[in-house]
């Protein structure tokens, strides 16, 4: 047996993490649909493992005792860009989005479930491949994998990894069509194609929201990440003394919106949002890595066509509400067809597919700043709050 220790398991992971990234530079397809580097690393570590596993008698694993921890940091660096003064700055059109995305949320995981009941396999297994990997991303699938494990869904954390990665691609492929499409019935109702939102200020506040920035700004920010963690805890451990069990990470999101709203009001803590942003993008990325190192891929084999027929379906439905709810209550606009791509890039994938689905018509037509505050507030920020609510609600219920 080959045994690394937590020093040496962090090291192999920053190998492989390069490693990811490397090669996300080398292959186009792969950055064209934002592939997540500690993805494409960790998962060619994982199936170098099973071939090692499978070809050889050399047995490797690995101390994964940072793996909660930095979990627990990427989350609580999501609870402090939950600022209400921003929900309020992007107004009616935030919530409206907000409320459309948390209905969809519940309608994946009703497909999911329904449709999984349908193939004869476990409800809890739709879900998994519903809001908790799609909406949530690889990092929800992976945090809420122990919970679907201990009720009965045997390789979670595989399945969770499979349909994050199905959820992203198609993120990426589907979000283009969905906005041509959009437009293309602009330009047949001769309405332009040009963002009809003129109050510039509203942007720029949030803007200035979103880069603030001070001279201890690293520090400070790792400073309140630890005392979010720290004091998040007993907020954890204060919900499961009274019998309510939720994943290790939701006393320190709510510690770490308290503390960034409390800022908001007061300016206080001047916390650096972009740094907060950085150092979560370090704990997510070392996070899915350890993960994936030790992965055990061969359980993908009993639920590989299931899975794609799961996935299969909430293409479909994501883009039903796309061309549908997103573009009706965003205002049948240009700024609505900006808005729907990018909604169907984080509803299927991460806030990375939005932004990029975005990014392509508005470089090809104009720039759409109701769009760019709306999409990254919800899809990155506030919809993690309301799916991990949902998704206990279901573990309680589908048990």
């Amino acid at each position: 047996m080959l045994h690394f220790d937590v020093m040496a398991t962090l090291a192999i992971a920053t190998l492989i993490l390069l490693l990811g990234q490397h090669i996300k530079r080398q292959v186009p397809v792969l950055h064209r649909y934002n592939l997540p580097s500690p993805v494409i690393g960790g998962l060619l570590a994982a199936i170098a493992l099973l071939l090692c596993k499978s070809y050889t008698t050399v047995d490797i694993t690995f101390d994964n005792g940072a793996r909660t921890p930095l979990m627990i940091a990427f989350f609580t660096t999501l609870g402090f860009a939950a600022s209400l003064k921003l929900l309020k700055i992007g107004g009616r059109f935030v919530f409206i989005f907000l409320a459309i995305s948390i209905f969809a949320a519940i309608l994946q995981n009703v497909v999911g479930a329904s449709i999984a009941t349908l193939l004869g396999l476990p409800p809890l297994l739709g879900v998994l491949c519903g809001s908790v990997t799609l909406t949530g991303g690889p990092a929800t699938g992976l945090a809420f994998a122990p919970q679907f494990e201990q009720a009965g869904i045997v390789g979670a954390e595989a399945i969770a990894v499979a349909a994050a990665m199905c959820g992203i691609i198609m993120g990426g492929v589907m979000g283009g069509p969905i906005g041509t499409l959009l437009i293309n019935r602009l330009v047949r109702q001769n309405q332009p194609l040009t963002s009809n939102h003129h109050n510039q200020s509203i942007i720029n506040t949030a803007l200035e929201l979103l880069n603030h920035h001070s001279e201890t700004a690293l520090l400070k920010s790792i400073g309140m990440i630890l005392l979010a963690m720290w004091m998040g805890s007993w907020v954890s451990a204060g919900f499961q003394a009274l019998g309510i069990t939720l994943p290790a990470y939701i006393g320190a999101m709510l510690v770490a919106a308290t503390l960034r709203n409390l800022d908001d009001k007061t300016g206080h803590f001047k916390l650096s949002e972009t740094t907060i942003e950085n150092l979560g993008a370090v704990a997510l990325s070392y996070f899915l890595v350890l993960s994936l190192m030790g992965l055990d891929l061969s359980k993908l084999a009993t639920v590989a066509l299931p899975l794609l027929i799961l996935i299969a379906a909430q293409v479909l439905l994501i883009a039903l509400l796309s061309v549908t709810l997103i573009f009706k209550f965003m205002g049948k606009d240009y700024e609505a067809a900006v808005t729907a791509t990018g909604f169907y890039g984080f509803m299927m994938g991460t806030t990375a597919n939005a932004m990029a689905n975005m990014d392509a018509f508005v470089q090809r037509y104009s720039p759409a700043p109701r769009a760019y505050l709306v999409v990254p507030i919800v899809g990155a920020f506030f919809i993690d709050f309301a799916n991990t609510i949902l998704v206990q609600f279901c573990l309680a219920w589908l048990k």
